[in-house]
């Protein structure tokens, strides 16, 4: 199954949540729960010193410092670390630093999304992160099969606010994805998208990737190398 490995037990991840909402970063860590089965604890870490949501290129760049000053603090307390915000802010750091698996679920979702060469496009609620989005897949060395980011109408906040108008907008950005960009694939931007992720899937026939699932897969896969399983 999915997010599942034989030799999890009593392994432990560290999820970071860049924005400083305790609420988001408990859904989350459900989520990342539910997805990695039992026998792996999932625990999670807020930041303090973020937005409570992260809508613009400078809050994303912002938020890398204290994401790196997490992981290094309890680093000694987990066998892997997810960075739960789709720029993945901190993440190269964290790699550079630590001798310790860690993914991002913005990399972890467009390389799933990727798989079999699908084209595959993003829906999310943040313009002005599209350039940061967009950079990824170049980074990824995914950039032939990235078809774009579509945005849900409205104002990300206001969004959040209304679980039902937000599985609307993003299903509308869904399928401009589809319809307009021929992907084959959409992701769901954001960690704190991660219930609508879960609840859009049933309206399409085409896989919606929900990104903090992938990452508990590939960061499962990364601990399972390093333990030689």
């Amino acid at each position: 199954m999915r997010g599942r490995a034989d030799n999890m037990a009593g392994r432990r991840i560290l999820l970071i949540n860049p924005n400083s909402n305790e609420a988001t970063t408990a859904m989350m860590v459900a989520i990342a729960k539910s997805a990695a089965g039992a026998g792996l604890d999932v625990v999670g870490a807020t930041a303090t010193r973020a937005p409570q949501m992260i809508v613009s290129a400078e809050a994303l760049d912002a938020a890398a410092r204290e994401v790196e000053e997490i992981a290094l603090a309890r680093c000694g307390e987990c066998d892997g670390i997810i960075v739960s915000a789709f720029g993945d802010p901190g993440l190269a750091g964290i790699k550079t630093t630590l001798n310790l698996p860690a993914v991002g679920i913005g990399e972890s979702a467009m390389r799933e999304a990727a798989e079999n060469g699908r084209r595959f496009g993003v829906a999310t609620t943040t313009p002005l992160l599209e350039a940061k989005i967009d950079a990824l897949p170049e980074a990824l060395g995914l950039r032939s099969h990235y078809t774009g980011t579509r945005f849900a109408d409205g104002d990300p906040t206001a969004l959040m606010r209304d679980p039902a108008r937000l599985r609307s907008a993003l299903a509308g950005a869904v399928e401009a994805c589809i319809a307009h960009d021929g992907a084959e694939a959409v992701i769901i931007g954001g960690g704190p998208l991660g219930e609508a992720a879960r609840e859009l899937q049933p309206m399409f026939t085409v896989p919606i990737i929900a990104p903090i699932p992938s990452a508990v897969a590939r960061i499962i896969r990364l601990i399972a190398a390093r333990a030689g399983n």
